[in-house]
Parts: C-alpha cells; structure tokens; sequence
C-alpha cells in the first residue's frame, strides 16, 4: 500500500534528503585517480554521523558499508573495499542514505575519475538526463510508468540499454515502500500520482545491454556483457502543484 506523507513528514524527510545531497556534493571531490573505494565509504560515514543522522544502507539485509560503491561495469551494490583503487578513466557510482529521525532520503550519483573517454561522459551525461526527463513526468494525476517511459525512450535512442532487476521505490519510514518505480514502462500506464507520494527514481544506464548478474559476494551487480554503466537517483516528493526534489545539494 502507498503511503501518502503529511507536508510536516515531508519537511522531515527534507531535513534528511539535505544531508544525502551535502554528503554525495562532497564525494565528487574524492572521487580522484588513487583513492579507494573504502575511502568514499569512510567519508561517507564519518560525515553522517557528524550531521547527526545514520547510515540507512550499513546493515541493511546484512550489507556492510555505509556507501554502495560500483566502478564502471558494476551496476549497483558494489561493496567499498580498501583494494579497489580509482583509476584514471573510471566512473564510479555511489549510492548512499541516511535514516534521520525516523525518515529516509536515497540518492545516487556517478563521478568520472580523472579525465574520461568521451563515450564514457556520454553515458554519463545521458543518464542524468534521463532521471531528470523521469522527474519531470512526477506529477498529480500522471501515472507512476510515465516515469520509467521518459527515461527508457530517452536513453534508447543512444543505443543504451535500461536495467530491469533493479529499480526506484517509494520510501519514507522505510527504505523501501510501496510503489516499486521501474525504469522503463508504457506511458500512460500504472498508479496515479498523488500528491504526498515520496518515490526514490533511479535510472541504471547499460551502454550495452541490460543483462545483469550478481557477483558471489551476494552483492554486487555487473553487467553480463561488461559493459560501463551509470546511476543516477533522487528522492522526489509529489506536490500539489508538481513535485520536488528531496535529495537536491
């Protein structure tokens, strides 16, 4: 069942949606050649616990880090480790979250390393864009697949592909709510909008194809083919009027 939040639950949730956006702001200047992922990780903490909030994802089904931290064909949930060290070149994404008060923000962002192949930026760039065109369609009396459509239409046209085992989620006092928020669908299909509806949207971008698997780690997802892909993700409050960004620095 979708819960809808009272206007003082989503200033709540702002407060935490404020310390995601600092917080992820912060990483891209760490997100450098020789820096390893579990320093992001550590940044990440150190800096939640200084705001006064938690880490949502550390321990979250048994999850070990505060940051999921996933270089160039890893897809999502990589696991920080002070053995895998940023290259020139790279992309790396992270996902991260905080529980404040009771209240959850999510969001993600994928950093270029260094100085990146344009093709690389391009799918980057592209991903971006795509979670903002889903964003956009966040409004009363839309359906909830007018989402995923603007992303799956915009981003297919670069020849890119749309993840379909993982997708966005409604969220609130939980991590995850109802409704899931696929990153792909028919316009015009799914629930309607409602103002008071929190959704987390996250498109996960392949350059090639959409095909994922998970590693033995029981983790971390690549993508089957090898290709690089890119994440993008913002906790987003459905208005009277439209909709806003939670989990904006």
């Amino acid at each position: 069942m979708v819960q809808l939040k009272s206007k003082s639950e989503v200033e709540q949730m702002r407060k935490a949606g404020a310390i995601v956006g600092q917080i992820l702001h912060e990483l891209k200047d760490l997100a450098k050649p020789g820096a390893s992922t579990s320093d992001l990780d550590l940044y990440a903490f150190t800096r939640t616990k200084e705001l006064g909030a938690k880490p949502a994802f550390k321990g979250y089904n048994g999850f070990p880090a505060t940051l999921c931290v996933s270089l160039n064909e890893e897809v999502v949930h990589g696991i920080p480790s002070k053995k895998r060290i940023l290259k020139d070149g790279d992309i790396v994404s992270c996902d991260f979250g905080v529980i404040l008060n009771g209240w959850y923000g999510d969001s993600a962002k994928t950093y270029p390393v260094g100085k990146v192949a344009a093709d690389t930026m391009k799918l980057v760039e592209t991903t971006e864009k795509s979670l903002q065109l889903g964003i956009e369609e966040c409004k009363p009396g839309h359906h909830l697949f007018d989402i995923g459509a603007a992303i799956q239409n915009y981003v297919e046209q670069f020849g890119y592909s749309v993840v379909r085992e993982f997708v966005g989620h409604g969220i609130g006092r939980s991590l995850h709510e109802d409704p899931q928020v696929p990153n792909f669908g028919i316009k015009g299909k799914g629930i309607i909008l409602k103002p008071g509806m929190v959704l987390a949207i996250e498109p996960m971008i392949n350059a090639g194809k959409p095909e994922v698997k998970v590693l033995a780690d029981g983790w971390t997802a690549i993508t089957v083919d090898k290709a690089w892909s890119a994440h993008f993700e913002h906790t987003v409050a459905i208005t009277e009027t439209g909709n806003e960004i939670l989990t904006k620095f």
